[in-house]
């Protein structure tokens, strides 16, 4: 009977990895040409040699500062893994409420150990002119940002320990499910959580317009965000469906050309028009389910995460899949990416607009064109400036402009 089970299980166990691949391979399909080879492009050819010394310098700080916070991420929860559960004892709300308040409690620790690297960051960022940010605004948007990540913590918790009480460690499947749902609503509202939107001149809606109906998409709004406290460019695709927007920062609009612009335009709604934030909900599902698995299992133990002593030790779990997963969804990203980049070549018809524009965008934002490796796979959610310029070059060899 025991030998029956477990070959029952094995046979789960396969037939779940060969949906998950299956799902993995479908959504990784790509309108980037199959064996497209993009020409090497040297970090000199995009930007002086001073300016590259001043950007790597730039993105060096940064990044060991980022795994400077990465190690005491790790450091901090795994000591309130060991520690945290003493905390029970003081609370008198409930299962579920002492849960709720030790994630709390947890992350209230990290952003206070957490703190001295941003500020030193905006510090590095004010320096080099990358961001007019004062601390004092940094540490309202950060602590209003720990606001936020408290609402989510405790409704996570709720959702777990609430469904773990009569499910017990079986709580996963459903929740996995929940917390996709709760993704998609995100993404949904999005649109409608970023503040400081004005309306984009009439001249950039109607070219928006034009571009979307090429990519066979109906119009979709353009929005300009005033970021007054940064100087480096930004864009972004958002929202699904009857909320889909495109959002521009006013340091893009005001500052780069209107090829270069067009050419972002054509980026974003390469976004909407190649699925991606449905994609993105599709890929955070495929992490999500294995993930709420493993954080079942790890948490027997301590009696499952209906009981209150196992919070501490499921927010170190999380933390841990989610470093560990940080190189495939960066290359997720990166291929998405590429995908739009390509899509906006496709329908500009315009490559020397686009690596002028990627150009600027190292310039601007002091981007190393040509980033270490580890940096890449650690940090980078989008292809190199080298790569997305090899890009556009490879588009022109494949018979473009």
């Amino acid at each position: 009977m025991a030998r029956r089970v477990a070959l029952a299980l094995a046979a789960l166990v396969a037939a779940l990895a060969a949906g998950w691949a299956i799902g993995a391979w479908w959504l990784w399909q790509t309108q980037v040409p199959s064996g497209l080879r993009l020409p090497e492009v040297a970090a000199t050819d995009v930007l002086s040699a001073a300016e590259l010394d001043e950007a790597r310098d730039y993105e060096r700080f940064l990044r060991f500062s980022f795994l400077g916070s990465l190690v005491v991420l790790l450091v901090v929860f795994g000591l309130y893994a060991r520690y945290g559960a003493r905390f029970v004892r003081e609370s008198a709300a409930g299962r579920i409420g002492t849960g709720m308040l030790l994630g709390m409690l947890g992350f209230a620790i990290l952003w206070l150990v957490q703190v001295p690297f941003g500020l030193l960051d905006l510090w590095w960022e004010r320096r080099h002119d990358v961001s007019e940010l004062g601390y004092g605004e940094w540490l309202v948007l950060n602590w209003f940002a720990l606001g936020g990540e408290f609402v989510f913590v405790c409704l996570a918790l709720l959702i777990v320990m609430g469904l773990a009480g009569p499910l017990r460690n079986w709580w996963w499947i459903p929740g996995a499910a929940v917390f996709v749902g709760l993704a998609t609503l995100f993404t949904f509202i999005s649109p409608y959580l970023i503040p400081a939107q004005v309306d984009a001149p009439p001249a950039l809606v109607a070219e928006a317009d034009r571009l979307a109906e090429e990519q066979g998409l109906p119009d979709i709004p353009v929005r300009v965000q005033e970021v007054d406290a940064y100087e480096a460019p930004n864009a972004a695709a958002t929202g699904l469906g009857p909320t889909r927007r495109i959002i521009l920062w006013n340091t893009l609009v005001d500052t780069f050309d209107g090829d270069e612009v067009r050419v972002v335009l054509a980026h974003e709604l390469g976004h909407h028009s190649s699925n991606h934030l449905w994609k993105s909900i599709a890929w955070y599902a495929l992490f999500a389910v294995p993930g709420a698995f493993l954080i079942a299992w790890a948490t027997r133990g301590r009696g499952g995460m209906r009981e209150p002593t196992a919070v501490p030790l499921a927010l170190l779990v999380l933390v841990l899949l989610q470093v560990l997963a940080l190189p495939a969804q960066n290359a997720i990203t990166r291929h998405m990416e590429a995908e739009a980049d390509w899509v906006a070549l496709e329908t500009t018809e315009d490559p020397e607009a686009a690596s002028r524009l990627f150009t600027d965008f190292s310039s601007a934002a002091l981007l190393d064109p040509s980033p270490p490796t580890w940096s890449y796979l650690l940090v980078e959610t989008h292809p190199s400036i080298a790569e997305r310029i090899g890009m556009a070059e490879a588009w022109r060899e494949r018979g473009g402009r």
